[in-house]
């Protein structure tokens, strides 16, 4: 009988002695269970765009300090490649509060600094946006950030940040991903390197604290509109929990200096955990990840709710509505209420610049056009994916005269200013907090400046539907579902007004009614996004960072009722589909 790779890889690691005893303890424990061996070892944990991100355990498809050594050692190489200049500026590196995040972050140090390139430590756990400001303002040649961002508690993962502050591009990744492809002694990556001791005394090491603090603090500071009504208000109760994650101090702390003196924390989910025990999904995206903090809310009769994930990117907020309840915002809602009153202050002070721009991803919704239109301010639509607003706002900003004033994705990552490059929930719940002052000095609440922007802009129904498939077979059943997909676009679609489709993969967009084909100008990636009579559309694409295939809609029409009813029929003929190709979850 044959031995497969993965039989293969599963021996080396649980029989080779450079292993760690209980590496080899927890792989000798599944001895003879062919499903576990196959998904530990069919492959080596893929790095992309967005890093490492993966299970935590034993095998060379699961996050544990030999995959995190192998990424380190092929990052610090590629960067090296740059030449010496880039290795003296080094790198930048944090971490969130998951299980062994800190253990990954110090092993990464270890690995840049015996490979000769300067590292900027924090010395606490720190979010993903002070980590990617962390880099602009050391000039750093990249960043690291150990963080699995809102998945499970069983999740971590290594994200690679350029010398912009942005996670990697597609040939940065790339890169990495062919130094790594070399190193195929991984305890020897570990074993080579020197001990946390020695790297810390070490003239490369460089620890980074308070004093980058005051200055992103500082930085956030400056995208406040109305600190006289903040001042005002200032009392007003505000709730928010970091859900045991990296955003406990700095939005506690940018709240502070904005002016607010009432806010009040979840304290079940306060301090770092990485077990997460009120909350299994510490993403603020699922409306029960705000339940204990709509409990206190409802005591306090708070006009505002914000949720922080774990690396304090993403922000989820929920209002009070009439009867007393609270509704919990879709990304998009949340989106379209901070683009609304970033633009229309900064025109009402006198303050919009000329040749504003605002960026968003070609899942999000459309209300942001009509939006941006009433204010003469350009928009560009960018890939999924937070690096590729901050290659826009680099492109129209830094190379030209543009000026940035706000960049989302319907996945709650918002950015206001542009000294971070990625979604930034600090800055994002300081703005928050803000317009609820500015609703509460005009006797209103968020919610009613949500419907008066529907009411001014038209009605949106949107909706993202995810269809999680684990393991192997998961990962092979989403890329045939893709590739069927385009093989046969529009089976089974003859009742949807379709007006064209874009397939960023072979990078074509074909206009149905004229059949005419054109280029993309973007980035090639896995994605087929159909549009609609009436600014409508659908959008398939596999997760980049998760086991699943993830089908966004959106609907728009003169009235809720009619937006509902156009999404209802339009998600059940596309899901029927997919399901259909997926088959039932095993």
């Amino acid at each position: 009988m044959s031995v497969t790779i993965a039989e293969k890889r599963y021996l080396d690691w649980s029989e080779n002695p450079a292993f760690d005893e209980v590496t080899r303890n927890e792989l000798k424990a599944i001895a003879g269970d062919k499903a576990q061996i196959e998904d530990r070892f069919y492959q080596d944990l893929q790095f992309g765009t967005a890093g490492l991100r993966g299970i935590m355990g034993a095998g060379s498809n699961r996050m544990n300090v030999y995959t995190v050594a192998r990424a380190a050692a092929g990052f610090a190489e590629s960067i090296k490649r740059e030449g010496e200049e880039a290795a003296r500026k080094g790198v930048a590196i944090s971490y969130d509060s998951r299980n062994n995040s800190r253990l990954f972050a110090e092993l990464a140090a270890r690995i840049f600094v015996s490979r000769g390139l300067t590292v900027h430590f924090s010395d606490e756990l720190r979010p993903v946006p002070l980590l990617s400001f962390a880099i602009r303002h050391f000039n750093c040649a990249g960043g690291v950030m150990i963080t699995a961002s809102h998945n499970p508690k069983e999740y971590n993962g290594f994200k690679a940040f350029a010398a912009d502050g942005a996670q990697l591009g597609p040939d940065a990744a790339d890169s990495v991903s062919a130094e790594m492809d070399k190193i195929t002694d991984l305890p020897g990556v570990i074993a080579g390197s020197l001990s946390m001791e020695e790297a810390h005394q070490s003239k490369l090491w460089q620890d980074m604290g308070a004093d980058l603090d005051a200055a992103y603090d500082e930085a956030l500071l400056k995208n406040s509109l109305q600190g006289d009504v903040v001042a005002e208000y200032a009392d007003i109760p505000i709730v928010y929990t970091p859900l045991y994650g990296t955003g406990n101090k700095p939005v506690r702390r940018v709240l502070k200096k904005s002016g607010f003196k009432n806010i009040h924390v979840v304290r079940d989910q306060e301090l770092p955990d990485g077990n997460f025990p009120t909350t299994p999904f510490p993403n603020p995206e699922l409306p029960e990840t705000l339940n204990l903090a709509i409990e206190l809310a409802k005591e306090l009769k708070a006009p505002l709710v914000m949720a922080t994930d774990p690396d304090a990117d993403r922000v989820g907020i929920a209002v009070p509505q009439e009867d007393g309840s609270y509704y919990t915002l879709l990304g998009n809602e949340i989106g379209i209420l901070m683009l609304e009153y970033i633009l229309s202050t900064k025109k009402e002070l006198g303050i919009l610049p000329d040749k504003p721009f605002v960026v968003s991803s070609i899942v999000s919704g459309r209300l942001t056009d009509r939006i941006c239109a009433a204010y003469d301010c350009d928009l560009y639509r960018v890939l999924t994916g937070f690096k590729f607003i901050a290659e826009a706002i680099h492109e129209h900003e830094d190379l030209a005269d543009g000026k940035f004033q706000f960049g989302y994705e319907e996945a709650f990552g918002y950015l206001a200013g542009s000294s971070v490059r990625d979604k930034d929930a600090v800055v994002s719940t300081m703005l928050l907090a803000e317009m609820a002052a500015v609703a509460a000095r005009d006797g209103e609440t968020l919610l009613d400046r949500l419907n008066r922007i529907y009411a001014n802009y038209g009605y949106a129904a949107e909706n993202t539907v995810s269809i999680v498939r684990e393991g192997k077979s998961g990962s092979d059943l989403i890329r045939k579902t893709m590739s069927e997909m385009r093989s046969d676009p529009f089976d089974k679609f003859h009742t949807l007004a379709i007006e064209s489709l874009s397939d960023f993969e072979k990078l074509t967009r074909t206009d149905l009614a004229g059949n005419k084909e054109t280029a993309l100008n973007y980035d090639r990636s896995n994605v087929l996004l159909y549009e609609l009579e009436g600014n409508d559309f659908f959008c398939i694409r596999p997760s980049g960072t998760e086991p699943k295939i993830k089908i966004y809609f959106g609907c728009y029409a003169g009235t809720q009722e009619e937006c509902d009813e156009k999404l209802k029929l339009l998600s059940a003929t596309v899901l029927d589909r997919i399901e259909d190709l997926m088959g039932e979850d095993a």
